[in-house]
């Protein structure tokens, strides 16, 4: 009866290492993502900026409003207070 539990627990050993190379994995892959996301977004940005002056200055100025609005309307952060 022991060995068994022992084989089970061997299996649990496993499938929770299996699963931390899997959120290694996925933690990789949404830094790839995002980093991708933001060369793809500044090169966008600089197309436009080369292409259609006036369109990339509008389109600019409504990202830095957005921006700002956001900064004045949420939450402030809270820092941990130590005891």
């Amino acid at each position: 009866m022991e060995c068994l539990l022992q084989y089970l627990d061997d299996l649990d050993d496993l499938y929770g290492m299996i699963g931390l190379m899997f959120e290694r994995l996925r933690r990789f892959m949404i830094a790839l993502f995002t980093l991708v996301s933001m060369f793809a977004g500044a090169a966008a940005g600089t197309w436009l900026a080369f292409a259609h002056v006036p369109i990339a200055a509008a389109t600019s100025i409504l990202l830095f409003v957005t921006l700002l609005y956001r900064s004045a309307t949420s939450a402030p952060v809270q820092k941990p207070q130590s005891a």
